[in-house]
């Protein structure tokens, strides 16, 4: 069996830490290869047999990747509202998935049929702005809804946003990501 990726096994090691500690893991930055000192935006999600168990993260790079991704793990394990702390028979059994986000790219796009026809399926993350309203999905969330005209209308419902239409002030930004899957 392969050996876990050591950014899944920092993010396992920091949920771990956060069941003991109540805390997310300390990092040393330094001993860490210089790629994931650098800042960069991530995040981490959880999932369990029966679905999602936690995602959380930084639309922005605010802080070195390393510690990103073990205060993230931390997050998406204790802390993502949608569900209850992260039981201790629960850790073995977690998939951790983390995204390493490029940076934002603003679209040129006018109309929601505009922004529909410069999607690209199962690549692009999306970011939409409006009204003072803001809401991301993350390229693997295409798994679940392959046609960009759904994959938008969720986005916006997940923004409290109409379900159709361009509200005034609009804006969208695409990113790519690095993936990193492990157990």
């Amino acid at each position: 069996m392969k050996a876990p990726h050591p950014l899944i096994e920092l993010a396992r090691a920091s949920i771990a830490h956060g069941l003991e500690h109540g805390r997310a893991l300390p990092v040393r930055v330094e001993e860490h290869p210089a790629e994931w000192q650098a800042e960069r935006a991530c995040f981490v999600t959880l999932n369990l047999e029966e679905g999602l168990r936690g995602c959380v993260g930084n639309l922005q790079a605010v802080q070195p990747l390393v510690r990103d991704v073990a205060e993230n793990a931390f997050n998406a394990a204790f802390r993502d509202p949608r569900f209850l702390p992260l039981h201790p028979a629960e850790l073995d059994a977690l998939d951790i998935h983390i995204s390493i986000l490029s940076l934002p790219e603003i679209m040129a796009a006018g109309s929601e049929q505009e922004l529909l026809a410069q999607l690209r399926p199962g690549t692009d993350g999306l970011i939409i702005e409006a009204r003072g309203r803001r809401a991301t999905f993350l390229p693997s969330v295409w798994e679940q809804l392959p046609e960009p005209a759904d994959f938008l209308m969720h986005l916006r419902h997940k923004a409290g946003l109409p379900a159709h239409g361009w509200p005034e002030g609009m804006r969208a930004w695409r990113y790519g990501v690095d993936e990193i899957r492990g157990h």
